[in-house]
Parts: C-alpha cells; structure tokens; sequence
C-alpha cells in the first residue's frame, strides 16, 4: 500500500536541497506546500542564499525571522508533515506539534552516534568506517528521536566534501518512499539506543594545530575533517608552520599528486599539501 497524500513543508536552508526536494516529493505523490528558511545574520561561506537567485525553484520560500516565528508560520500552512534537511534551529516543540503527521529529520550520521551540527566531520576525525544517514522523528532535543530509516556508505581515504555531500544526499532521497510510507502509517520508529551517543559539536582549539609528528593518516584526517566543519565556527583551522609560515592547510594528499605540491615528512611518512592560505 502506497503513502496518502501529504502536504508537507521543507524546512531548510540550501536551495539546492529544497529543490532536490520538492521534485522528490512531487514524484512520491506528495505535496510540498512550501519551504521555511531561517533568517541568519551572517551568511555561511560556500552555500546560496535563498536571497540569491530562487527562479528555478518551483515552491514558495519563506523566511522566518526567529524560532519562536516557527509556530504561526507552521500554522498558516497547515502542513500534514514538517521535512527538515539542513535547517540551523532547533524548532520548538509548539512548533514541532503542529502538523498531524509530526516532524521527520535528515541528519547525515547513524544516530545516536554523532548527534549535533557537526557529524560528518566528526566521522573523520574519530575514525569512523563508514559515514551514515539517519531519518528521525524531531523531538525537542537535537537528533534524539526515533529513527525511521537508516544506511551507511564506506569513509574513502581520498574523500572531499565534494564526494560526499552528494553520496549521502542520494541515499538520503533514495530512503524517502519509505520513510514517508511509515509516516503515513502513523508508525513512530524505533526509539534510540541509549548507548552509544556521541556529541558532534563544533571543533575546539584541542584539534587546531596540526602536529607533522603524527602518522600521515591521522592529520590527513585532521585536514579533511575541517574541511566537512560549518561555516560559522569560532576556531580556525587546521593550523600549521610551513616554510617558516603559519598556514590553515585546506587539502592534502597521501599520494603523490600530478600538480604542483609541498612536501611534509609526517611522523611515518610523506605528506603532500595540494592548499594553504597564510593566517593572520
């Protein structure tokens, strides 16, 4: 038996995944009535603003100005099923109650492992064997409901954010007949193991400063893993002296690369610098 027909609201802040979406959505048989932005002071570096060009997107898009704008704006859409997919707040339980259907969450880890705003780049630093995708029911804390479906897909030594953002979208979008199926089901999921959770919140100055003594892979890790951090951070990094400068290393290689790159003599072998910027 196939999913009724929800009208559901998008909540999130990247244009592209709202339109990724909605076309999910309209496919399913579905209805996105419309996709809610949370208004930031600042911008996030590297990600479209819905203040940009919004054309191609076929959907109404509003902004709210704070949480506590969540719950009328909510209401006057009279949404079945709220979908957040990179939104930035944690939405209210007032807000959170008001679709009939509830509130599903995509949160790109496999909870409870990694719950907060910084999961894949905290699957690199600890090492981690596989990245994973959670769809959730929201409740009041981050990442803490139950859990509607999940996948994983291997960690790669050579992984950029370029390759992994789009492999864990697509599992995200794959996973979604079913989890609405459950929802229209009025099925709640399966309640979170309380052991095993794992806070990923945004780096410290404890992972900052890169140390050349370490084995290869580990501040090859430290590099990449800072590389997948939210833009809005406090601390910057990784930092490292080369050549007599202070540098924020942006990417690294563990082969030899064919372009132009410095060479670090790690703690057990090579590491090639592909960028750098200077730090003040």
């Amino acid at each position: 038996m196939g999913s009724s027909r929800l009208r559901i609201v998008i909540l999130s802040n990247i244009p592209e995944v709202v339109e990724m979406t909605a076309t999910t959505l309209l496919r399913l048989g579905h209805e996105p009535v419309a996709a809610v932005a949370a208004q930031r002071r600042k911008p996030t570096p590297g990600l479209t603003s819905f203040d940009a060009d919004i054309s191609e997107l076929d959907i109404e898009i509003l902004m709210a100005p704070d949480r506590n704008s969540l719950e009328p704006v909510l209401r006057s859409l009279r949404p079945d099923l709220v979908l957040s997919w990179a939104f930035p707040w944690r939405v209210p339980e007032r807000a959170l109650a008001v679709p009939g259907y509830g509130s599903i969450n995509f949160h790109p880890s496999l909870l409870p492992r990694h719950r907060g705003a910084n999961p894949v780049a905290w699957t690199i630093r600890l090492g981690d064997p596989n990245y994973g995708v959670t769809w959730h029911r929201m409740e009041s804390q981050y990442d803490s409901g139950p859990i509607l479906a999940q996948r994983s897909t291997p960690v790669l030594v050579d992984d950029t954010i370029f390759d992994v953002v789009p492999r864990l979208c697509t599992l995200g979008v794959r996973m979604l007949r079913g989890v609405l199926d459950r929802v229209s089901r009025r099925d709640r999921g399966e309640p979170q193991p309380t052991e095993g959770a794992t806070d990923a919140g945004p780096f410290g100055d404890d992972y900052a400063s890169i140390d050349w003594s370490m084995p290869v892979r580990a501040v090859h890790d430290q590099v990449r893993a800072w590389s997948f951090t939210p833009g809005t951070h406090s601390v910057v990094g990784p930092i490292g002296e080369v050549d007599g400068k202070m540098v924020r290393v942006i990417r690294t290689s563990m082969q030899r690369p064919d372009c132009v790159a410095r060479l670090i003599q790690c703690g057990d072998g090579p590491l090639w610098i592909l960028e750098t910027e200077l730090v003040d």
